[in-house]
């Protein structure tokens, strides 16, 4: 998966279950201009992945505001995914979502991400953060049982999207919006520390 760092994002195209319940194609090149973020989760119907998609969905306003839209993917067909969206919550649906969802029937998404489990046929929880410029610049993976953070994913778009309008600062640790960052060179650099040492 490392490989897919700081290389153009694999192209896909995918039968997606739009918000308003309709079908649509989607492609990579539908994002152009845009952060993307791209979400496998192992399959409709389960246990951890509804937390994951609703909280994603909830929070998909706050990604738009960083020029960011999320889709979720799972290998499940956009008719499993039609069915689990209209479900209501407390019958172990989904209730409406405000991103898409895609199938990937065929694997070749997950695949090209290098996230299949190939003898199980479905995608680890996979998250993969694509610039404006169609690169990937971040990916991370966890075993099934374990979900993720709306508001950490948040705060990597808003910190890859800082790094790409301020050329020559770098986010360090725990970074959050409006806080001090540090400049990538060996004399600039020292200004953070020196900083850091007087707030003790």
């Amino acid at each position: 998966m490392s490989e897919l760092i700081g290389k153009p994002v694999p192209h896909f195209e995918c039968t997606a279950l739009m918000p308003d319940f309709s079908f649509k194609t989607i492609t990579n090149e539908d994002y152009k201009g845009k952060y993307l973020v791209i979400m496998f989760y192992p399959m409709d119907y389960t246990f951890v992945c509804p937390t994951e998609i609703i909280r994603h969905s909830e929070a998909a306003d706050a990604f738009r505001k960083e020029n960011a839209e999320i889709v979720v993917v799972s290998t499940d067909s956009e008719y499993v995914h039609f069915s689990w969206a209209s479900t209501p919550k407390a019958e172990g649906g989904l209730g409406s979502l405000k991103i898409p969802m895609l199938s990937d029937r065929s694997l070749k998404m997950s695949k090209a991400f290098k996230c299949l489990i190939e003898d199980e046929g479905v995608a680890l929880r996979a998250t993969y953060i694509i610039n404006t410029e169609g690169v990937v610049v971040s990916a991370t993976i966890n075993n099934l049982p374990v979900g993720r953070n709306a508001d950490e994913t948040l705060r990597l778009v808003q910190a890859f999207r800082y790094v790409d309008e301020h050329d020559g600062e770098g986010v360090p640790c725990g970074w959050q919006p409006g806080e001090k960052t540090i400049k990538t060179d060996p004399e600039g650099k020292l200004e953070w520390f020196l900083d850091e040492e007087d707030e003790e």
